[in-house]
């Protein structure tokens, strides 16, 4: 596909998480259009494609619905749901669905299947509907519902009459030879330019040898010029150059001794960093001329980096792996005691981490705002999950936490977090301390040991009285096994008990008729705290920890190894040449880049 040549047909299935709600605005779709999905297809070539929709439901819907399919916003199907549905057996369950067939132009599109809104019948049920439709929900009797969308293939293409306008095809063959006898140099220019990418290097005598070797056989029997490239672009895909990062060891050093890496694999270790991709030309025409490691040059072509839109591949990839973010992907809690948690709310406390972490680096600020700022990022479904006032739509926006919401300043207030560090029944503020530890004060409790009964068999009642949770714990930690590790981490999740699992503000666990929450506790410090407010400043008093353990967790992102004992007095010169600089982001990043461990290797 990537040169223009295409004929084999594909299929892609799109299904949204089971938890979704559709009664709601998906963002990205057009205004006025309610649930559904929003999909980024690639179709591999002009031609006709074939569109099959399937219904998630088995209950009463809304009659007169109206479904429409867009590409790219533009409306290319409408269907009268009721009466151009096909109904069929599947396991002897009734479902719904359509299909039809549109001419698409190559290329990845962006593909809206989306109901029109065009009544709120459901708000006007007796009983109040959950925020969760999913197919259990739409089987309960005495309820009216949407239909929504169960899952949606792509099939194609049909009659294809090739790719020879999409991006990927402008941006490889650069050149167009207008005669045979300039087809061998605009090749050798074309192969050239695309293995100097690939490779990260400047390409030999060798390369464009038997690359234009392969460009040779493409053109066999008479193929075309694009079949020709094809077969020499699959080879630079498949060597092992390009699939490996590899760094050459000096001949003649000892093992063990330390040698500094080359400026083209300096310019590969800074874009993996900064990018999780290949350097660009302008870095690896800087390394070519053995430029790169100036520290001027070097300073200006990381700021360069942090600016640019490939940069957000630290939010989608380190602070995800750091702030635990891919774990929401599987976490549920129990359906029956939290139904208004949904797919919808999942996206929207990722969305609002990586937003937030994202504000930080384009903004360059001081890495403690992240406990401390006085802003996050919320929709509409984030909003009315927090409690905050007038926000609506699903586009994310930046709103000011004033006083009534200063429990969520910082991390410790985002939902995310909180999210992941419970159980799915349950909080844990063992598991929301451990957090806190690890990933704030960078230190690491010892593992627990083999013959402690876990918390769920510690009795739940005393005297026909139930027990909070913190008085469970505390019977827990009674044992002298037990008491060292979890007076240093009990302490810190108790003072975050008023977020429930979900992170929703509360002031009793198990709802308006169970017990009342005593965020109160004594630190390992013994800093005394009875709130969110006051366990966060009581973390700031360890500012220099916090900047030292993200400065560990990029480091480790960075080299692509774990921090040792002996890379320690580096992390704190870089914590102290980064205080220099009100601890900006940029700062740290500078520290880590211009560092032995990045710039050196060990031969082994």
């Amino acid at each position: 596909m990537a040169v223009g040549r295409w004929t084999a047909t594909t299929e892609g299935v799109y299904t949204p998480a089971s938890d979704t709600s559709q009664e709601n605005h998906v963002e990205g779709l057009p205004f006025g259009t309610r649930g559904g999905m929003l999909i980024r297809h690639n179709f591999p070539a002009d031609g006709e494609y074939r569109f099959y929709i399937e219904s998630l439901n088995n209950g009463t819907n809304i009659p007169g619905e109206q479904l429409v399919v867009t590409i790219n916003g533009e409306i290319v199907k409408s269907f009268d749901w009721d009466a151009q549905t096909v109904t069929s057996l599947n396991n002897s369950r009734p479902e719904q669905h359509m299909e039809f067939r549109a001419p698409v132009k190559a290329g990845t599109h962006t593909v809206g299947v989306t109901f029109l809104q065009t009544n709120n019948r459901p708000s006007l049920d007796i009983y109040h509907h959950f925020s969760r439709s999913t197919l259990e929900n739409y089987t309960v009797r005495g309820y009216i519902y949407y239909p929504a969308v169960g899952y949606v293939k792509i099939t194609g293409p049909f009659n294809t009459t090739g790719a020879k306008d999409i991006p990927s095809v402008r941006k490889i063959l650069e050149c167009r030879p207008s005669t045979p006898k300039d087809e061998p140099a605009c090749a050798d220019q074309i192969i050239s330019k695309l293995a100097r990418r690939a490779f990260r290097r400047p390409v030999t005598d060798n390369d464009r040898e038997s690359l234009m070797e392969l460009y040779k056989v493409g053109r066999k029997d008479g193929g075309p010029f694009e079949a020709g490239i094809e077969v020499a672009l699959r080879s630079i895909l498949a060597d092992p150059e390009f699939i490996f990062r590899t760094e050459a060891e000096p001949s003649g050093l000892a093992p063990g001794k330390t040698y500094a890496i080359s400026d083209l694999e300096l310019a590969s270790r800074l874009s993996f960093f900064l990018w999780s991709s290949i350097p660009d030309d302008e870095l690896i025409d800087i390394a070519i001329k053995g430029k790169l490691r100036d520290p001027a040059v070097l300073e200006q072509q990381v700021k360069r980096m942090l600016a640019d839109h490939r940069s957000q591949a630290l939010v989608e990839s380190f602070a995800a792996q750091w702030l635990f973010l891919r774990n929401l992907t599987d976490f549920a809690p129990v359906q029956i005691k939290f139904p208004d948690w949904e797919d919808n709310l999942r996206q929207a406390l990722r969305r609002e981490t990586e937003m937030f972490f994202e504000s930080i680096i384009r903004e360059d600020r001081n890495v403690l705002d992240l406990l401390t700022a006085d802003y996050t990022f919320v929709n509409e479904r984030l909003a009315k999950h927090y409690g905050i006032p007038n926000v609506y739509g699903p586009q994310f926006r930046r709103v000011t936490l004033g006083p009534d919401f200063d429990a969520r300043r910082g991390l410790l207030g985002k939902a995310s977090f909180l999210t992941v560090s419970s159980l799915p029944d349950r909080t844990s503020p063992v598991k929301r301390g451990v957090w806190v530890l690890e990933n704030i004060l960078g230190t690491h409790p010892p593992n627990p040991p083999p013959v402690v009964p876990p918390l769920d068999q510690t009795p739940g009642s005393v005297g026909g009285r139930v027990l909070s949770l913190r008085e469970r714990l505390e019977q827990h930690r009674a044992s002298p096994a037990c008491s060292g590790c979890h007076r240093i981490m009990d302490p810190i999740g108790l003072a975050l008990e008023n977020f429930d699992i979900d992170g929703i503000w509360r002031t009793k666990d198990g709802g308006d008729g169970g017990v009342p929450i005593d965020a109160s506790s004594e630190l390992f410090d013994g800093t005394r705290v009875k709130s969110v407010a006051e366990l966060r400043q009581a973390l700031m008093h360890y500012s220099p920890q916090f900047v030292r353990s993200m400065t560990e967790k990029l480091m480790t992102y960075a080299v692509g190894r774990g921090v040792q004992y002996y890379d320690m007095p580096v992390v704190r010169s870089i914590v102290r040449d980064a205080e220099k600089n009100n601890y900006r982001f940029s700062a740290i990043i500078l520290g880590i880049v211009k560092s032995p461990p990045f710039q050196l290797r060990m031969k082994l």
